[in-house]
């Protein structure tokens, strides 16, 4: 229990002054090292001498008056009203008998600062109304979970290498009920249909942009209002829980978006919180993203550092989730990002780094690890900044994967070309494997490559109809071949052709037709492939997993290279055509004679192709071709690709490449 100031009149209201928090927690707090906030501060159902109620707990150290407001009194600012707690941190707190599961409410605040007085939602709130509304629900977080065995899995299984294919999805417009105006579908019936359809194409996770409350449907869920709740579009948090569950039970992880880089200015938010700017910086210099018109984190503060970490294990530990990926990382890690000179501030050395958003990242990787260290946080980060996903130890900020921002650009680009050019541009799609091994990278085909104009991947592509489904397949069998992780935006696995809208379904009508269930079907066995091929996935963040072939076959628009697991038996040789011509008796250099089986052809006629296959055994025979002892002969696809795999002796893999 707390005590009352002795100087002040003695408050005839019905909150009782009762804390959560002991000093060891005030302590952390103001130390920036406290990361399980959200089990002292926000709402929280408990019995205080054997009365059952709601403690409530909130920081605003410039507020004059903390009240809790809401329908059960009439949402008068001056019935409930908070106590300040006397150690100097800010936190206004109390409790309120005979409330409890369900009841909206909000913060009425009154500043010190001058004639400033708002209703806020509460910052820790495990649920909000359903927009537009926007209170605050108080909401017991009770689940049974059923997801054991994955959870026990996930311990045994950290540190070893296995493959990542991510299918990343927007909860909204994934599927819709026509017949019911349109609606979203809710959790529980994604729960239903969701975990059987990754499962069945093969997926390893599903990354979910941001499911965090927010006002805005249409910001995608980047302008997140409530940090700590699921959003109430789709249903309650148990529902969310419960889908996360199945998706568990399915043998697939959920990767979920965080937005740890801005928030926006909705006034029942966090900005201008208490009257002054508690969660941004003053400067908008340094506080405002011009870009998204948003607020900046100040993360220099130590009380928004707890926060936001708080809500990074927050996520982690009550919602199951297998790892974060983290938006806008760039945006953070610069100053002057998207900012004109003149419009930001240099940090204390003169330079354009943020010096505080870098130890911020570095310690939100350190403390999810620490608790969590089966886990798995990727970073969307688009520029050169040096070791995104080494150790912080060594001086790294700690990520598990980083987007590989500059294959993707590259890749698009090459595949956007009408292959008559493509020729003049093989340093295109050759160019990441230079620096493919100076990070963790997941090769990223997401949503940000599908709205605002840019098409769908299956409009990029050139050429007439047959064409554009033929460099499609092309394009996904390269990206399941080239070393890192793999991350395909919804509807991109059945070639939706429309762009992507958020407010509408996947065109799913459109598997009706061959050549979508083709692109659909090779994705499922891409995905298979490159699950049990220990030569796509062991190796896949090291150098000694990857080996040129022939790089230099301009002419013929045509790359190979060898895929390599720690077995020397596990080997796969990777070979490319990037023109709708086939190319027969086309000679490479492999490790071994003797026979090699086509494992895969992206021409299939199950997969929409032409059938331009080999024979199911080719022999190889001792010649020398690219500075490897035997040769192997083979028919290339039109706008294809094979991988090859040897039958027999082991290998030598002492081939330079050419």
């Amino acid at each position: 229990m707390m005590k009352k100031d002795p100087d002040k009149q003695t408050q005839e209201e019905p909150v009782v002054s009762f804390s959560l928090l002991n000093d060891y927690d005030i302590h952390l707090f103001r130390e920036g090292r406290h990361f399980r906030l959200y089990e002292k501060l926000g709402s929280h159902l408990t019995e205080v001498n054997d009365a059952k109620g709601t403690y409530f707990g909130v920081w605003a150290p410039n507020a004059r008056k903390v009240s809790v407001v809401g329908n059960f009194n009439g949402w008068n600012p001056h019935s409930h009203i908070l106590f300040i707690r006397w150690d100097g941190s800010g936190i206004w707190e109390g409790f309120i008998p005979g409330l409890g599961h369900g009841e909206v409410y909000k913060y009425h605040i009154e500043s010190t600062l001058g004639d400033f007085h708002v209703e806020k939602g509460d910052p820790f709130a495990s649920r909000w109304e359903e927009p537009p509304r926007t209170a605050s629900i108080i909401w017991d977080r009770s689940f049974a979970w059923g997801d054991r065995k994955w959870m026990d899995e996930r311990k045994e299984t950290a540190g070893k290498p296995k493959p990542v294919s991510v299918y990343e999805m927007h909860l909204g417009s994934w599927r819709r009920c026509r017949e019911e105006g349109n609606r979203y579908l809710t959790y529980r019936e994604l729960a239903a249909q969701l975990p059987e359809y990754l499962k069945d194409l093969g997926f390893t996770h599903v990354e979910f942009m941001p499911v965090t409350e927010h006002p805005f449907y249409g910001s995608w869920g980047y302008q997140v209002t409530g940090y700590f709740a699921p959003t109430s579009r789709f249903g309650t948090p148990q529902d969310f829980m419960f889908l996360v569950n199945e998706l568990h039970r399915a043998g697939i992880g959920v990767i979920l978006d965080w937005v740890p880089s801005h928030f926006p200015s909705d006034q029942h938010g966090l900005s201008y919180f208490d009257g002054s700017h508690l969660y941004e910086h003053q400067d908008m210099r340094e506080g405002y993203h011009p870009d998204w018109k948003s607020y900046i984190f100040n993360y220099g503060r130590n009380e928004v550092r707890c926060f936001l970490i708080s809500n990074a294990i927050f996520w982690l530990d009550v919602y199951h989730a297998d790892g974060l990926r983290v938006d806008a990382v760039a945006s953070m890690l610069y100053r002057d990002y998207s900012r004109k000179e003149g419009e930001w501030i240099p940090n204390r050395f003169g330079g354009r780094e943020n010096l505080e958003a870098i130890s911020f990242l570095k310690q939100v990787n350190e403390a999810t690890h620490e608790e969590f260290p089966d886990i798995s946080n990727m970073a969307e980060e688009s520029t050169a900044w040096p070791m995104v996903t080494r150790p912080s130890y060594v001086g790294g900020l700690g990520f598990d994967m980083k987007w590989m921002m500059g294959w993707m650009h590259d890749t698009l680009m090459y595949f956007s070309k009408d292959p008559v050019h493509r020729h003049y541009h093989q340093n295109d799609i050759t160019f990441s494997i230079i620096y493919a091994f100076t990070e963790h990278y997941i090769l990223p085909l997401s949503h940000d490559e599908v709205v605002y104009g840019k098409g769908s991947l299956i409009n990029k592509m050139p050429g007439d109809e047959w064409q554009k489904f033929a460099n499609l397949r092309l394009l996904y069998s390269y990206m399941f071949a080239h070393p890192g992780g793999k991350l395909l935006f919804m509807g991109c696995e059945f070639a939706q052709m429309a762009e992507w809208a958020h407010d509408s379904s996947l065109d799913w009508h459109l598997l009706n037709y061959n050549p979508h269930r083709g692109i659909k079907k090779i994705i499922k066995r891409l995905n298979s492939i490159y699950s049990q091929e220990k030569a796509f996935y062991e190796r896949q963040f090291e150098p000694e997993g990857f080996e040129w072939i022939d790089i230099h076959d301009s002419v013929n628009s045509v790359i190979s290279f060898c895929r390599k697991g720690k077995s020397d038996d596990d080997l796969i040789v990777a070979v490319f055509n990037f023109t709708p011509v086939p190319r027969y008796d086309y000679h490479i250099g492999v490790p071994s004679g003797g026979k090699w089986v086509e494992l895969f052809n992206s021409d299939e006629w199950d997969f929409g192709g032409s059938n331009v296959r080999n024979p199911w055994e080719v022999e190889a025979w001792e010649h020398p071709t690219h500075d490897r002892p035997n040769t192997l002969s083979l028919t290339l696809p039109p706008l294809g690709a094979i991988f090859m795999k040897h039958q027999g002796e082991p290998h030598s893999l002492d081939g330079e490449g050419s």
